[in-house]
């Protein structure tokens, strides 16, 4: 190789390690909020530029409800698909929106720490849930949420009828403004990431309201090939909530469940006040009606290793399957 050759190929060299990092993201408000959070991130820790990259997934396009077409990675595939062409350095995921398998060409390289897991509900007339009136029209996309809520009203002599509804976070509140429902159900820590938290009027404690295993927090993925991003990018990976949300999905995953079943999960985490030394992991399956519930839990030390945390999900998983949670879910991941 020539002199110039050689600077020619260092120069190149240079280029490439200097371009922006391409971050993959869905084109959602929530999504770019979501993004644009960890593209501040990742620029402080590497001094790179990061740019973001839009990109449209089945379950932004598709008007079925989730549980119709599948919901099991309906919200990732494309962003993976990207990944793994080379058209994105990493993407930025709803922890919540990804299967459980994880595939072996993509690396988890960071779960950064949790938001608010709780659901949340925005009613008009600033009401609560349990100051709804009789046959209040309650909107939400999750079978789990809605198990979980008739299951409640059945309990607490409320009498309420959940709706299902598809869209972002506008779309839904706007059935409360119009008028079309007194109440819809989100995840407080979506309406967090956009600055509309103050419109929620109630937030649902998860005594009673689980809610989806990894419902908070965010996964960073990245080709597993690309040591030298896999290592930067787990700068931003808090120990403690990956830990959860491995022992969340585990149970998921365990239980044979896509994230449209009615499974809820989670994991608190809790210590003397100086050392974090117990996790106590909650499950619950249940029929959309209401009117079956499998809700149980297990505490142990706080895992240390992945192993250990997929452990604790999958016992808490079998004592499930025991009180006959199996026959409770409306779809199977094959």
């Amino acid at each position: 190789m020539t002199e110039r050759t050689e600077r020619a190929a260092g120069v190149a060299e240079h280029a490439v390690q200097e371009r922006p990092l391409r971050l993959g993201t869905r084109r959602s408000k929530l999504a770019m909020a979501q993004s644009g959070q960890i593209a501040r991130a990742v620029r402080e820790l590497t001094g790179r530029a990061v740019e973001l990259v839009e990109i449209t997934t089945y379950g932004d396009t598709s008007r079925e409800h989730l549980a119709q077409i599948g919901g099991t990675g309906v919200f990732v595939t494309a962003l993976r698909d990207a990944l793994l062409a080379g058209e994105v350095d990493f993407a930025v995921h709803s922890l919540k929106d990804l299967p459980t398998t994880q595939p072996e060409e993509l690396a988890l390289a960071a779960v950064p720490p949790r938001e608010d897991p709780r659901d949340a509900l925005v009613a008009r007339d600033g009401l609560t849930l349990d100051r709804l009136p009789r046959d209040a029209r309650v909107g939400t996309g999750s079978p789990r949420r809605m198990a979980q809520l008739n299951a409640y009203a059945r309990s607490h002599g409320l009498q309420i009828e959940t709706v299902p509804i598809r869209g972002n976070v506008d779309t839904r509140i706007g059935y409360v403004r119009s008028g079309e429902l007194d109440a819809v159900v989100l995840a407080a820590a979506g309406l967090s990431r956009i600055g509309r938290i103050d419109e929620v009027t109630d937030f649902l404690s998860v005594d009673f309201v689980l809610p989806a295993p990894g419902q908070g927090a965010l996964a960073i993925e990245c080709p597993a090939s690309n040591a030298d991003l896999v290592a930067a990018l787990a700068e931003l990976d808090d120990p403690y909530t990956r830990a959860a949300v491995t022992a969340e999905r585990a149970l998921l995953a365990a239980l044979e469940a896509g994230c449209s079943a009615p499974v809820g999960a989670l994991a608190d985490l809790s210590g003397d006040g100086r050392v974090v030394n117990e996790m106590r992991l909650r499950g619950v399956v249940g029929t959309t009606d209401g009117a079956t519930l499998v809700q149980l839990s297990t505490t142990g030390p706080v895992p240390t290793s992945h192993g250990d945390a997929v452990a604790l999900g999958r016992e808490l998983a079998s004592e499930m399957l025991a009180k006959g949670a199996a026959g409770l879910m409306g779809e199977r991941v094959l």
